[in-house]
């Protein structure tokens, strides 16, 4: 009896987020992708200062650098914002400057110690931009852009009346253990968020994406520039949310085949590196945090595991064993839709629900750990204060 009284109030909680989460999905369902576009939707004056901070990028930046060459004419610049590399990749920006003038390096050095490094290189990257260049698009150093993915980002920001757009990239996974990992991780955001396509117009529903990220120059510059996520973990989301508070709607869309990006070579390294950020907490996120976790946890991660614990103590028919049955078709279900987000999946991205529990374990002590090292750099949420 004890037990039952303890599952009451437990399945009232996963149905209350249950719901939530399914409307959220429901509401986001079927949006339009970005398309490539030719010569139409985009007038001549609109141009882009393209920003890419790096650091350590040798086995990266190659392939990022040679789709930034096949953009049009759309793109003004190319600005390589180097923190302090030293492994080749100020070589590889050179070599690629001297075949095509667009392209800049620029070393970024010295750090403030308020900022974190990807912010302040983005932040020096706008000050030392074109400003005749109305719009800026950022991207992280292992994406790879096909032609034409500037001028879709422009014509879709135009016709959306938007001033800050960015992009679900496809995802590349190079190992098997990846596969299991990745798209545990993945999960959270399709749970919290909804499915890409939405235009945000409140803080809580704003989703982002900093590895493909356009937005008006004049926009950012109201909102005080990368400032605003100078010490921020999760900078895109940060910077989405502040032009969001500021009253700049904010898209975030798939597109067809026009952006990739390999994120991580391990499952090890999504598990160090990408938890970190994952929990999105900032001074915008507040209680949102909190039910963001419970979601993760009470609705994407314990419904299967517990409904197999409730199958070996023979309760198949209770109320509360049906809900997590359905919350795990729903789990499945979220899967297969998934399943897009990725170019190629080898066999273990079916098993990645196994890992929701340790992941949703993670998120919550990412989220909690104030310190953090990347690359060597040590980040701490909140700044230095």
């Amino acid at each position: 009896m004890k037990f039952e009284h303890l599952l009451v109030p437990f399945a009232l909680a996963q149905t209350l987020l249950g719901v939530r989460v399914i409307l959220r999905m429901i509401r986001s369902a079927g949006a339009e992708r970005i398309q490539c576009v030719e010569t139409w939707g985009v007038p001549e004056q609109e141009r882009v200062s393209v920003i890419v901070p790096v650091l350590n990028e040798h086995d990266r930046l190659a392939p990022c650098l040679e789709g930034l060459l096949k953009q049009g004419p759309e793109v003004r610049e190319i600005l390589v914002v180097d923190g302090g590399s030293q492994d080749g990749t100020q070589q590889i920006v050179q070599r690629f400057a001297r075949r095509d003038a667009r392209i800049h390096l620029f070393d970024s050095r010295p750090i403030p110690a308020s900022w974190n490094g990807k912010s302040w290189g983005l932040e020096f990257g706008r000050r030392a931009g074109d400003p005749s260049a109305n719009w800026i698009l950022t991207l992280d150093a292992d994406v790879r852009p096909a032609p034409g993915l500037v001028r879709a980002l422009l014509a879709r920001a135009l016709r959306d009346n938007l001033h800050v757009l960015s992009v679900a990239t496809l995802q590349e996974l190079a190992s098997p253990g990846l596969c299991l990992v990745h798209p545990a991780l993945l999960a959270t955001l399709v749970y919290r968020s909804g499915i890409p396509g939405r235009i945000a117009r409140r803080i809580p529903e704003v989703q982002a994406n900093g590895q493909c990220f356009l937005v008006h120059r004049e926009a950012l510059q109201a909102c005080g520039g990368f400032a605003v996520a100078a010490h921020s973990l999760c900078e895109d989301i940060t910077l989405a949310r502040a032009l969001v508070a500021a009253g700049y709607p904010a898209g975030f869309f798939e597109t067809e085949d026009l952006v990739s990006v390999q994120m991580y070579t391990s499952a090890g390294e999504a598990w160090r590196n990408w938890t970190r950020s994952l929990p999105m907490r900032d001074q915008f996120s507040g209680v949102q945090a909190l039910l963001g976790w419970l979601e993760i946890m009470l609705v994407q991660a314990l419904p299967l595991p517990l409904f197999l614990v409730l199958l070996a103590l023979g309760r198949r028919s209770h109320p509360v064993t049906l809900l997590n049955a359905w919350l795990a078709a729903v789990r499945i279900g979220v899967l297969c839709g998934m399943a897009r987000a990725y170019r190629r999946r080898l066999w273990p991205y079916w098993l990645s629900p196994l890992c929701d529990l340790p992941v949703a374990i993670q998120l919550a002590r990412k989220a909690l750990q104030r310190r953090h090292v990347w690359r060597g750099r040590i980040l701490l949420r909140g700044g230095n204060a």
